[in-house]
């Protein structure tokens, strides 16, 4: 497979046995993604674009079709080795947060590699120089509900770089955010982005849309349409 693909699908199919109907979320969806391209997936509701964002982050499998993550394969990995995909390799940024309450801002951001087994001091370190990077280095010991909604979604994106990803994945990240601080979340992810990260994001709005190299439109369960754009400013 191509080196400079991070992500390369095909024909990749997602049935639902909903009682004795099928739901065919997805219908032989084809697409490869650059090395950090940004692109934006859209469409209305039932259209699929969340069903391939679960898909691309190794949270559900295809009924059928291809899928090549870094050149490998994904079909036929056990579950301890996509989970090991997940924490390595893909950062989640989602639309509620995802936050743990209980812990600290610096504790979120730790968790990540926490799970790797990484030694306290170096999660610490890692922390704070992400946390300063999302602007929130006087906030570390504050907790999320001691912390406004955009707070909340910059801790959120440092936890997700926590551990230096391929690709992060964004589910609607200014969803639930004023227009204002929305903006703010997505030049963080633009910077990002031109740092050499993949993002992808499922949007549902035009102007959030903007900020992608690509938009991605879908219906039905396929791919209608990709325009390549010159990037919001």
């Amino acid at each position: 497979m191509d080196t400079e693909m991070v992500i390369q699908l095909a024909g990749i199919e997602k049935i639902y046995q909903m009682g004795d109907n099928e739901v065919r979320a997805l219908d032989g969806v084809s697409l490869d993604i650059p090395r950090g391209r940004f692109l934006a997936i859209m469409g209305s509701s039932g259209s699929g674009k969340s069903t391939l964002l679960n898909l691309l982050g190794c949270l559900d499998r295809p009924t059928a079709g291809r899928y090549f993550f870094e050149n490998h394969e994904v079909e036929g990995l056990d579950d301890n080795a996509l989970s090991s995909i997940r924490l390595r390799r893909i950062g989640f940024i989602f639309q509620s947060f995802n936050l743990i309450p209980q812990l600290t801002v610096r504790e979120n951001i730790e968790l990540p590699m926490f799970y790797l087994g990484q030694d306290n001091v170096a999660c610490s370190r890692r922390a704070m120089e992400l946390a300063e990077l999302v602007g929130l280095s006087d906030r570390l010991d504050h907790r999320p509900t001691q912390l406004s909604g955009g707070q909340q979604q910059r801790v959120a994106i440092a936890r997700s770089l926590a551990n230096d990803p391929a690709i992060i994945l964004a589910d609607e990240p200014t969803g639930n955010l004023d227009s204002k601080t929305g903006r703010q979340i997505m030049d963080l992810l633009t910077q990002f982005n031109a740092e050499g990260k993949t993002i992808i994001m499922v949007t549902h709005e035009q102007r959030i849309a903007e900020y992608a190299h690509v938009q991605l439109h879908m219906s039905d369960g396929k791919v209608v349409r990709v325009e390549e754009r010159a990037r919001h400013v």
